[in-house]
């Protein structure tokens, strides 16, 4: 008899795992034809706070190789989602 994959069951009594929040994207990205990247990006707050801002990186820049590792593979041209930046990065 062959058991179905996945993680294995819980024992009795034992509480459920925690949820982890869904991720969701702070902004978009655009690779000119010239490989500057455009971020657009925003942020919310509580009540009505909100701000946006628009990023520009030209290859040359100290943090385009991490900010470009971190959008993952884009081509000039192409646009891509942002996802929130680990420290550092950005």
């Amino acid at each position: 008899m062959s058991r179905p994959l996945g993680p294995p069951p819980r024992p009795p009594g034992m509480p459920p795992p925690p949820e982890v929040p869904e991720v969701e994207p702070v902004g978009s990205a655009h690779m000119k034809p010239d490989g500057t990247l455009e971020l657009r990006m925003s942020a919310r707050g509580p009540g009505a706070i909100a701000g946006e801002a628009l990023f520009i990186l030209k290859p040359d820049h100290p943090r385009y190789a991490g900010v470009l590792e971190h959008l993952g593979s884009m081509e000039p041209g192409g646009y891509a989602r942002v996802m929130p930046f680990p420290p550092g990065v950005f």
